[in-house]
């Protein structure tokens, strides 16, 4: 189901979360040969996570764009575009260990997103800037900052290159790239290992916060005062398509929900080790998610030692009330003041790590069962 006419949106309510880019066919090739055909998109697999981890999924508003072509169900209504395509990628990977992971090409390309698409008068808590393919403008962007009182942007939707012939991808320095005048204004900026030197880590750590992820290492984040590098949960990689995505998507939820940065990243580093585990976008059971998120270190912890079983849906209430509880002693407060961001590791930070790891091997039985029916 597409939509066509973005200016009639409901106006959305007063704390709510605004994702931004467009949905994509993506097909993977192993050694030349087609291996899968899924959506694609970093919309996609951001709401994968974030809409089982959000507590009001009516309450975060995508916007997409879409070809007359584009042959998904998806949960939140693109844009019809009725003179262009979806956005296509090609992705390659090779058997050869010598070789590249991945090479990512965009065949076609849906139109931008403008910034009449948004919503009139519409105003945002959280805001998620996650293109693939160019579609986010610079004055898009800027009418981001304007309608989001927090915006978190993933770099690789600013510093992506297309080569003309072929739409083999590459990067470019983000000085240079059209966006790096509205770096002052961003809450936080995400990258990967691979697009970190193209960003000027040391530069825009100064002017906001900083996520690095880094694969199997884990994440690290860099703020101007410090930094921490956040433990990974080890996973054997089927195909990293998503991957940062899906840790955006977990990162963001746990701000959202008041958790403190460093645990914040450790549910994004959980997010994307679930995903790269699996061809295309993962499904996740959203009851699984939900309880893992909302059980937090210490009470998640105290299943595991009384013996209590992991996943019990009727228990799921009373640990969003302990959660309740813990976003008010561990509380971002994302209000626009520096003072207001815990960066440092909150107690119990370890002990979430363990208890999350005990919780994906749960997890992980949950989707190869779901894959399997």
């Amino acid at each position: 189901m597409v939509r066509k006419n973005p200016q009639h949106h409901p106006q959305p309510p007063s704390h709510c979360t605004l994702i931004v880019g467009n949905y994509c066919h993506d097909v993977l090739f192993k050694d030349n040969t087609v291996i899968a055909q899924t959506l694609g998109g970093a919309s996609s697999f951001i709401s994968a996570v974030f809409d089982p981890l959000s507590s009001e999924p009516s309450s975060t508003s995508y916007i997409s764009k879409v070809g007359p072509d584009f042959s998904h169900h998806v949960s939140h209504p693109p844009i019809l575009s009725p003179s262009s395509p979806t956005t296509l990628f090609h992705a390659h990977f090779s058997s050869e260990p010598r070789r590249q992971d991945r090479v990512l090409k965009r065949v076609r390309s849906c139109d931008p997103i403008l910034p009449s698409d948004f919503p009139t008068n519409a105003k945002f808590n959280f805001g998620l800037a996650a293109a693939v393919a160019g579609e986010i403008l610079p004055e898009t962007l800027a009418r981001m900052l304007d309608i989001c009182d927090t915006l978190f942007v993933d770099v690789q939707g600013l510093i992506r290159a297309f080569d003309p012939v072929d739409g083999t991808v590459s990067l470019i320095g983000l000085k240079i790239s059209g966006f790096h005048h509205l770096l002052p204004r961003i809450r936080f900026l995400k990258a990967s290992a691979e697009e970190a030197p193209f960003v000027d880590v040391e530069e825009a750590r100064r002017l906001c916060c900083v996520v690095v992820t880094n694969g199997e290492d884990g994440c690290t984040v860099y703020w101007n005062d410090g930094e921490y590098r956040i433990a990974p949960f080890p996973t054997v990689q089927v195909d990293p398509t998503g991957a940062g995505d899906s840790f955006l998507g977990g990162f963001v939820a746990g701000l959202v929900h008041g958790l403190a940065v460093p645990d914040a990243a450790l549910l994004g580093n959980f997010c994307g080790s679930l995903t790269v585990g699996h061809v295309g976008l993962p499904k996740f059971d959203s009851k699984l998610l939900q309880v893992f998120f909302y059980l937090g270190c210490n009470i998640i912890l105290r299943h595991i030692v009384l013996g209590y079983p992991l996943v019990h849906a009727n228990e799921s209430w009373r640990v969003k009330d302990e959660v309740v509880k813990r976003e008010m002693q561990y509380s971002c407060c994302l209000d626009g003041q520096d003072d207001g961001l815990k960066f440092e590791k909150p107690l119990g930070h370890d002990q979430f790590h363990a208890s999350l790891a005990a919780a994906k091997l749960a997890t992980g039985c949950s989707i190869r069962e779901c894959q399997q029916d």
